[in-house]
C-alpha cells in the first residue's frame, strides 16, 4: 500500500457563502473552481477554492449549514489552515494586503524554521501562510492566473494543518503506526510530522493541549481534512488498514471529482482519504469554472429542486478582468 502522498483539501464552516466567496476570491487570490452542494445536506453549498487549474492539495472548501451557530475553539480540533505562498518576500507583500483590507494578522513570525503569517477571516476562522522558500518536498501547485494577486506573490495550494489535541500521545501512534507519518522536529508545545515526500504540502502540526475547554464545531471552525492517495484501490487497501486497527470508516464514497474514505480518526477530529481524481476539470470548461452550480451526474435528476432550495450567488468573473494588485 502506497504511503499517505500530502493534503488534498481542508473542509471548513462558513456563516455566508456570499462573504466567503468575495474573501477567497478578492483578497486571497483562489480560484473558485466549483459551485455545488453538500452531497449529504443539498440546501447547503459547497464551495471549492483551489488554485489555477484545481489540483489536488490546493483546495479548501466550504459549507455554510443553514442556523449553525458559530463555533467555539478550544482542543481537540484541527485548529488552522496553511496556504503556501513562494517566498518571503511574498509574506512582506501580504502583511500590506492584510492591511489593505483590514484583515486581522500576526505579522510575520517563525516556526519550525520557516516564516510564517497568521491570520484569521471574518469568522474567526484561523489561518496561516507559510513560506517556501526553504522547502522542499510535495510540489506547489499553479497560482490563479486571473486573479488579483501577483503571481510571484500568490497562493499556491495547502500548506501544514494544525491539530490541536489533549490526547498527544494516542495522536502521535495514530499519525506514526496507522498512517505512517513521522515526526521529524519538535518545537515547545508543538510536534511536526510528515507523510510522503513530505515538505509543506505534507505536514501535520500537532498541538498538545490540555488547557483549553474542549472545541465545538460550527461556523468559523474545520470540518475535516484530507490527505492524498491515488486511486480507489489504494483507498480499498486504507480501508483495510483502518478496520485493521478498529478505526471506524464509512468505506468507500463516491464524491465525482474524487473517491473518498472517512474515518473518525481521534475525539472530534475528522480525517478523509481522498483520490487524485477525477479531478474538477471535467464538467466544465476551462474558462468558466465555478461560475455555474455544477452537480455531479447522480444529482441532475434533483437540479431543479436543488436550484429551488439553495440561494443563487454572482461568482461569473470570466466577464471582468482583475487588475494585478502591486502595493
Amino acid at each position: 500500500m502506497d504511503a499517505l502522498k500530502g493534503l488534498h483539501h481542508v473542509t471548513a464552516i462558513t456563516s455566508s457563502a456570499e462573504k466567503i466567496y468575495d474573501f477567497f476570491t478578492y483578497v486571497l487570490g483562489l480560484r473558485l473552481v466549483k459551485k455545488t452542494v453538500n452531497q449529504d445536506d443539498i440546501q447547503t453549498y459547497h464551495l471549492y477554492f483551489t488554485d489555477d487549474v484545481g489540483s489536488p492539495g490546493t483546495d479548501m472548501t466550504f459549507f455554510d449549514f443553514p442556523g449553525i451557530p458559530k463555533g467555539v475553539h478550544g482542543t481537540n480540533e484541527i485548529s488552522k489552515t496553511s496556504f503556501r505562498v513562494p517566498n518571503d518576500e511574498a509574506l512582506a507583500y501580504w502583511v500590506k494586503r492584510f492591511d489593505k483590507f483590514e484583515v486581522r494578522h500576526t505579522g510575520i513570525q517563525e516556526q519550525f524554521g520557516k516564516k510564517t503569517l497568521s491570520f484569521v477571516d471574518f469568522d474567526d476562522q484561523n489561518y496561516q501562510l507559510i513560506s517556501d522558500e526553504l522547502n522542499a518536498g510535495v510540489p506547489a501547485g499553479t497560482p490563479w492566473q486571473n486573479g488579483p494577486v501577483p503571481l510571484e506573490y500568490a497562493i499556491t495550494g495547502l500548506g501544514p494543518i494544525f491539530v490541536r489535541t489533549s490526547f498527544a500521545d494516542y495522536f502521535k501512534q495514530l499519525l506514526e503506526e496507522v498512517f505512517f507519518m513521522k515526526e521529524v522536529a519538535k518545537e515547545g508545545s508543538f510536534k511536526l510530522f510528515e507523510m510522503g515526500e513530505g515538505g509543506n504540502g505534507a505536514q501535520v502540526i500537532v498541538e498538545m493541549n490540555t488547557v483549553l475547554p474542549q472545541a465545538r464545531q460550527g461556523y468559523g471552525t474545520v470540518h475535516h481534512t484530507a490527505f492524498r492517495v491515488n486511486d480507489r484501490a489504494d483507498l480499498d487497501a486504507w480501508q483495510q488498514r483502518l478496520e485493521l486497527y478498529k478505526l471506524p470508516n464509512t468505506g468507500y464514497v463516491e464524491r465525482y471529482y474524487f473517491g473518498s474514505l472517512y474515518t473518525n480518526a481521534a475525539p472530534s477530529i475528522l480525517f478523509e482519504l481522498a483520490t487524485d481524481g477525477p479531478g474538477f476539470m471535467g464538467d466544465e470548461p476551462y474558462e468558466t469554472l465555478g461560475e455555474n452550480l455544477s452537480l455531479p451526474p447522480f444529482f441532475e435528476p434533483k437540479r431543479e429542486e436543488i436550484e429551488k432550495i439553495v440561494r443563487p450567488i454572482d461568482t461569473v468573473r470570466s466577464t471582468r478582468t482583475l487588475e494585478k494588485e502591486y502595493l
